[in-house]
């Protein structure tokens, strides 16, 4: 019998920034829970544009810049690097593109998502997309925040 493949997960910016900046937030918790269940996968483009957004003046009232800059150390460290190997022009923004061009190059499992062009597809090549709250549910997490 083979065995059964990690799960590999692409999380669009907006989830990330979600998670870091309220880590109790359904994103937070779907971002936790991917990253104690499987492989999270970036890939420069989104670690470039992740850094690009979190450089924001209107991000400071939320997390420090030393904060901002663990959270890129960490997902660097943590998450695998995928060199996207394919060029797609599926939906009309480019940076969500680059997201099915990082999950299809990365053989993911999962896309969790925020942005509703991507979420419209519901899956690409295969590989499921859904909300954080989506996600959440079919792994069987339920939506309430457990510390409540």
């Amino acid at each position: 019998m083979m065995p059964i493949p990690e799960p590999r997960y692409v999380f669009d910016t907006n989830v990330l920034i979600s998670a870091l900046l309220f880590t109790n937030s359904t994103p937070g918790r779907a971002f936790t829970l991917a990253q104690g269940h499987g492989t999270i996968l970036v890939s420069l483009p989104l670690l470039q544009e992740l850094q690009q957004v979190l450089a924001r003046p209107k991000f400071e009232r939320y997390v420090t810049q030393e904060e901002r800059e663990d959270f890129l150390t960490m997902l660097t460290r943590e998450a695998s690097l995928v060199t996207i190997t394919v060029q797609l022009y599926v939906v009309r923004d480019p940076k969500d593109n680059l997201i099915l061009e990082l999950a299809v190059s990365g053989h993911a499992t999962d896309i969790i998502s925020g942005d509703q062009d991507l979420l419209t597809l519901g899956s690409y090549d295969g590989i499921p997309i859904s909300t954080p709250a989506q996600f959440l549910q079919r792994e069987g997490q339920s939506q309430v925040d457990p510390s409540s």
